[in-house]
């Protein structure tokens, strides 16, 4: 069964049961469904058919998810959009996925402004809250919903009645009997090391083979509370949202990842599960309302997604010292995780605490040569490579990408370089990519350098992540200078046209960048001195 006919029969068998919790407003299964089947048919009615792609750029929201199954059930694929991006980045991927239809929050409302008249595909851009340039979600999904929260009134009935009219249903229903579990259900970017963003595709059946694993790995029961913390556009905050329909339980949207607001909604809520990158972990260390807060309700705390320091972990145990902590490791192209490092295995000083974990359920890894692609014996370093039904279908429109991503036999290559000992964990010795994890979220320094080098004082230069306190890794820029330039006018170049996320935080002028003799950036020469003596230089 599809995503969509599995939150039907969820609605179906438990229709009173909360679906999502998001402020102040609590939605159950039936009522979810039925906010679904309004978001498809106007989706359709805005002319989104079979495989069209559905942008939205906002934070986290009862409405987001809405759109998420309801482009879904009207056969297309919602494409969510990282809300941090420069408003040209958020361009080129609404055009990239020839979007039909673009749907914001209000607080986005100046970057539409940017950039509405200036897109391909787009036919109709929708606004989560009030405006007066664009039409308002309430309006265009037939109901008062003008941000997600709101309570369901005679005329949100009306509306919902007039729009999602007997023929609507009953095509929302062919539709679902009609779609293939291998359909697109969802399209993430996740940039790409030419510093263009790739559409990542994951289906039906990318999910379903994810949310039974995480169900029972977990340990979900009836009594369980989730949380979804991260943004909708990391592969995180989209399978957690998706998985509460298949395990049938509550899941308490987070707006955006605030460390205060995590905490109070724990206590508020008695969350039960959460997943949180390494830099929320410090900082709620560092907030005393974060403290002040009861949050042992927690069983089980999951991380990952960037670096993390032997530090920053251990205080985050001793924060919680009741919840079983669960490392997991995994990409946008695996639908998340792949490896799981489970709560026994968190043994303060272990040899098995600085591993990945071992492979999920129906999951196989193995090391293999780059050069050759051989496979490794066990203690040997190379690619990590991985076989599952979790791997995506392929790169949205990058078919030579695909290709050198995706292997005959069905494996897929990480681009993460690594080991498995004798036991099967896997340790995770360096990248094969170049990409920088910080706070969670990825960079790849091909994208910076181009906008470097776009300075007419910029001769040559290299982008790594290099170590930091809070975020795990932070971009760093190693600069040949061609002319006159100081560190704070690079990096303001670059804040007005990436980012900011993305950015140096700090420059370092060299003569030379070093290269080999095929005049390919010897970056892991660069790293090293800053990464010499650190416990974890990737994770």
């Amino acid at each position: 069964m599809n995503l969509t006919g599995m939150l039907r029969e969820c609605a179906a068998t438990r229709p009173d049961q909360i679906a999502y919790i998001y402020q102040d407003e609590q939605v159950t299964f039936a009522e979810f469904d039925r906010r679904v089947d309004e978001v498809a048919a106007a989706l359709r009615a805005s002319g989104v058919g079979p495989g069209d792609r559905v942008a939205v750029l906002d934070k986290n929201s009862l409405a987001c998810v809405e759109l998420l199954f309801g482009a879904a059930r009207a056969g297309g694929v919602q494409v969510p959009v990282n809300y941090r991006l420069a408003p040209a980045e958020v361009a080129y991927i609404v055009d990239n996925a020839k979007a039909k239809v673009l749907v914001a929050g209000a607080e986005f409302t100046p970057v539409l402004d940017a950039i509405a008249d200036g897109l391909q595909h787009t036919e109709h851009v929708i606004v989560v809250g009030e405006s007066e340039r664009y039409e308002e979600y309430s309006s265009w999904s037939g109901s008062d919903r003008a941000s997600g929260v709101g309570g369901e009134g005679r005329a949100a009935r009306g509306a919902s009645e007039e729009r999602t009219r007997p023929e609507d249903t009953a095509s929302a229903h062919e539709a679902e009997r009609r779609d293939d579990t291998g359909e697109v259900f969802v399209q993430l970017y996740s940039s790409g090391t030419t510093g263009r963003p790739k559409g990542v595709m994951l289906t039906h059946d990318n999910f379903a083979a994810l949310l039974p694993v995480v169900d029972q790995l977990w340990n979900l029961g009836p009594e369980s509370v989730d949380m979804v913390a991260m943004p909708l556009y990391h592969i995180a905050g989209c399978a957690l949202a998706v998985g509460v329909v298949y395990a049938g339980i509550p899941a308490v949207i987070i707006r955006e990842p605030d460390p205060v607001a995590i905490a109070r909604a724990i206590e508020a809520h008695r969350v039960t599960h959460v997943f949180l990158v390494p830099a929320l972990l410090l900082f709620m260390q560092q907030i005393p309302q974060v403290r002040e807060a009861d949050m042992s309700s927690l069983r089980l705390l999951l991380y990952g997604a960037s670096p993390i320091s032997d530090e920053v972990l251990r205080g985050a145990m001793a924060l919680l010292p009741g919840t079983g902590f669960m490392q997991v490791y995994g990409l946008t192209e695996t639908t998340g995780s792949i490896t799981y490092l489970p709560p026994e295995d968190h043994v303060p000083d272990g040899a098995r605490l600085r591993s990945a974990g071992v492979a999920g359920p129906g999951v196989e890894l193995r090391i293999l040569d780059p050069a050759t692609g051989d496979a490794l014996p066990t203690g040997q370093v190379g690619e990590i490579v991985c076989r599952s039904t979790q791997n995506m279908r392929g790169y949205w429109s990058l078919d030579q990408a695909t290709r050198e991503t995706l292997l005959p036999g069905g494996w897929l290559r990480t681009g993460d370089a690594g080991y498995l000992d004798e036991d099967g964990y896997l340790f995770i010795h360096d990248r094969v990519k170049d990409m920088i994890i910080s706070g969670g979220e990825n960079i790849y320094p091909a994208e910076v350098e181009n906008v470097l080098m776009s300075h007419p004082a910029v001769a040559d230069c290299a982008v790594i992540g290099v170590p930091h306190e809070k975020w795990g890794e932070t971009p760093k820029a190693i600069v040949v200078r061609g002319g006159e330039v100081t560190e704070r006018e690079l990096i303001d170049h670059c804040r007005e046209r990436l980012a900011h996320f993305k950015c140096p935080t700090s420059v370092e002028w060299v003569d030379t960048i070093p290269r080999n003799p095929t005049g390919k950036v010897l970056k892991r020469q660069l790293r090293e001195p800053y990464w010499a003596g650190e416990s974890r230089a990737v994770h």
